[in-house]
């Protein structure tokens, strides 16, 4: 499918054909860029979406500076706070002392599938000879090895998208509770060929793969709940994409005091269960399809609930034996259309 891309210096949208069920795509806020933003050819676009964070974006855009192939990236920081623009100051002070290259917008629709699809927007249009789009959050920090390796992995195994692991970074206060939970933990942990990846936290897509995409967008439903990586990557596998996990190219996930917090726990448990019944509901419709979904949650809750056993036979602290039961109990929720919103923050 073409695009039409319309860029202006005050402001971005794309009028864009309608694409499955998001339909046209707007575009808001203006872009700053660096001074050598013009000449710029890079071979790969880091792309970082942030919301209220500037101290962890710091750290994160230091990280950036700090990369191998420092010379050969651009850099796209999306703020998502349209008030406040706490982290486009951080990216504004970054880019104008030359450190990196790239620019910096804002993203006035909230959600964090908003912001990641203006970044890979603002990746496209603003850098045509990059051949590579990497994502990270801004509460991360990169290897300084970490683009070197993605590019070299998407490079040497000819594959379209390349994963690879957020590592947690632990405050001090945690426990075993905390270092054990699968919750804190990426999804594979040897370099090869997988099936799919899961999280935009750490990943590469090739610009051409992306094209090859018929909505080469996060789904906005996912806006407020999360999942919208897990649906990109589905729909990547499904267009025939082939992905790659590369276990050398880490990443650092800070985890703050607040989510070691019972209450969050449970509540990211939820949240799985929740994403995992609408990624189901998406691929099954109609009668036969609400059938299939009945049974299915009716047949989890006892198998989860016969893991959590297995699991705290074995001497597994309390919520990660738990964690099995707690995300069918979420995917229950949610087919009764209780959804736990991450994402959906209230104006300071």
């Amino acid at each position: 499918m073409q695009e039409l891309l319309e860029v202006s210096r005050d402001g971005v949208e794309t009028k864009r054909p309608p694409a499955g069920k998001q339909g046209m795509l707007k575009l808001q806020g203006a872009a700053r860029e660096t001074p050598d933003f013009a000449a710029r050819s890079p071979s790969a676009v880091v792309c970082v979406a942030t919301f209220r964070r500037p101290d962890m974006l710091r750290q994160t855009l230091d990280s950036l500076v700090a990369q191998t192939r420092v010379g050969d990236i651009a850099v796209i920081v999306v703020d998502n706070d349209a008030n406040g623009r706490a982290g486009a100051a951080v990216a504004d002070e970054v880019f104008s002392n030359g450190a990196l290259s790239g620019l910096c917008v804002v993203e006035a629709t909230p959600g964090h599938c908003s912001a990641s699809n203006r970044a890979l927007f603002e990746a496209r249009a603003r850098f045509p000879s990059a051949s590579y789009i990497l994502m990270i959050d801004d509460d991360e920090i990169a290897d300084p090895l970490w683009v070197e390796r993605m590019i070299a992995a998407v490079r040497k195994n000819n594959v379209d998208v390349v994963g690879g692991p957020v590592l947690p970074e632990f405050p001090g206060e945690a426990v075993a509770t905390h270092r054990r939970h699968p919750i804190y933990w990426p999804a594979y942990d040897k370099s090869g060929p997988v099936r799919m990846i899961y999280g935009s936290g750490n990943f590469l897509i090739r610009r051409d793969a992306l094209a090859r995409l018929d909505n080469p967008q996060f789904d906005l439903r996912y806006n407020f709940l999360g999942g919208g990586d897990t649906d990109f990557f589905t729909r990547c596998q499904k267009a025939g994409l082939t992905s790659y996990w590369e276990n050398d190219a880490r990443i650092f996930e800070t985890i703050t005091p607040d989510r070691l917090e019972t209450a969050w726990i449970v509540r990211r448990s939820l949240r799985i269960g929740a994403i995992n019944y609408r990624l189901d509901r998406d691929k099954r419709q109609g009668a036969l399809g609400t059938a299939w979904l009945a049974a299915k949650n009716a047949a989890l809750l006892p198998v989860s609930a016969m893991r959590s056993l297995k699991l705290a036979l074995r001497g597994e602290p309390l919520l990660v034996w738990a964690h099995p039961t707690m995300v069918a109990v979420g995917r229950l929720f949610a087919w009764a259309g209780i959804e736990p919103e991450q994402y959906r923050f209230k104006a300071p």
